[in-house]
């Protein structure tokens, strides 16, 4: 394609119009973040009301959704004006608060944003004018989704793991991460082993260890990458939990039981999986001949 063609001989434009179309989405993707799950908590809560039999009042919550209504600021409730959402450079201008009222930005919003930056501009340098980039980008994106939902509300959304599943598993038929067969196989591995995980350290325990949100991740990833980066993905999200999880009860001096989310490890695994999965797999191989 000429257009593809063009891209290869420019790789610099390529790059900077991913950059420019990552700030975009990762502008969208704080609406995900914040709405997404008040979206769910609004169908729960009609489902519950309807079940019961409770009649709608004019207290009811009113139903949302990801383009209605419009940005505004949640301090004083008034619209933002287009200028007062350009990723990133609006929060610098604006000094993190509000054009209305000064109320306190939250430092979240760049932070997504730069984060949606960096990491698509990498996946673009290491993938090139691709069609993995593009598939590679999608899943940057969920991922960060994912992530930020969970450490706010300890929700992975079935929305989001349920559409990345099945975007792994359709370009699977590709061949552009792994092979239908491999990415089945990873989906339906991935969801066992912490099925499977969860029932006996509730037998053991009494006790629930994880949602069932982190079965449908891990299924996903699986579906995404193939069955072979199942082991790596668990490896680098249990230590990385481990190390997060007693620094966190060090510095907070909660040393009891604390229920904390795992998805954003899974996340950082699963990228860091996307990026170099293979070789870490091959130097892990070579490393066990040596032995």
């Amino acid at each position: 394609m000429d257009i593809i063609n063009f891209f290869k001989n420019d790789p610099n434009i390529f790059l900077m119009l991913v950059a420019a179309l990552s700030l975009l989405v990762g502008s969208f993707l704080n609406v995900v973040i914040y709405r997404l799950p008040r979206m769910i908590e609004f169908e729960w809560s009609q489902e519950c009301r309807e079940y019961l039999g409770l009649k709608k009042t004019d207290e009811d919550p009113k139903p949302i959704n990801l383009s209605l209504p419009f940005s505004h600021c949640p301090h004083c409730q008034k619209t933002l004006k287009p200028w007062h959402n350009i990723p990133l450079i609006s929060y610098l201008v604006l000094r993190g608060k509000c054009a209305y009222c000064s109320g306190k930005i939250s430092l979240r919003y760049p932070l997504v944003e730069a984060l949606s930056l960096i990491a698509s501009v990498y996946v673009a340098t290491h993938f090139g004018v691709s069609w993995q980039t593009v598939g590679a980008l999608l899943f940057t994106w969920i991922l960060i989704a994912l992530t930020f939902i969970d450490l706010d509300y300890h929700l992975l959304p079935d929305h989001l793991t349920f559409l990345l599943t099945g975007l792994g598993l359709f370009l699977s038929l590709f061949y552009l991460y792994t092979t239908p067969q491999d990415a089945i196989v990873g989906m339906i591995t991935g969801y066992l082993i912490f099925a499977l995980t969860q029932a006996a350290f509730k037998l053991v325990t009494g006790k629930v260890g994880m949602g069932q949100g982190d079965y449908k991740f891990l299924a996903a990833l699986g579906a995404f990458l193939g069955w072979q980066m199942l082991p790596i993905i668990i490896l680098l999200a249990s230590i990385s939990g481990i190390i997060i999880g007693v620094t966190h009860m060090i510095i907070k001096h909660q040393f009891k039981s604390v229920p904390l989310p795992f998805g954003p490890y899974l996340a950082v695994a699963g990228w860091i999986s996307l990026i170099w999965g293979h070789e870490i797999l091959h130097l892990y191989l070579h490393t066990m001949h040596l032995s």
